[in-house]
């Protein structure tokens, strides 16, 4: 598979999958969020996104901030990545492999509008 690949319209029928980590969570000193992606690109999917939080809390029930009194380290991220319901599944392996801390979900979705700008060749 390419990244050529993700260059297709998706279906009306998506799947969404979303991991949530910690902004200092790393795999092999590199970000998880940049790998994620970097992963997800290889593979072909259809999309990704790396949302950056402002607040939140996990499974240590600490709270990490944004702001400017409280200056946290490891704020929430969010890595969205949306396409068919088979890509995404075949993909679950490595998200199992480089999740070991975080919470991770599945969603059907419609897609309502998918459009992508044409590159000059």
């Amino acid at each position: 598979m390419t990244t050529d690949d993700a260059r297709r319209p998706l279906s009306r029928t998506a799947r969404r999958l979303t991991v949530y980590l910690g902004e200092s969570d790393t795999w092999h000193h590199k970000p998880l969020y940049s790998e994620l992606v970097h992963r997800a690109h290889a593979a072909g999917l259809a999309g990704a996104s790396v949302l950056r939080g402002i607040e939140g809390f996990g499974t240590s029930s600490r709270i990490h901030t944004s702001r400017l009194l409280s200056l946290s380290e490891d704020l929430p991220v969010v890595v969205v990545l949306v396409d068919e319901p088979e890509r995404i599944d075949a993909f679950l392996p490595q998200v199992e492999e480089l999740v070991t801390e975080g919470l991770v979900t599945l969603d059907d979705v419609e897609v309502v509008v998918h459009r992508y700008r044409e590159e000059p060749r």
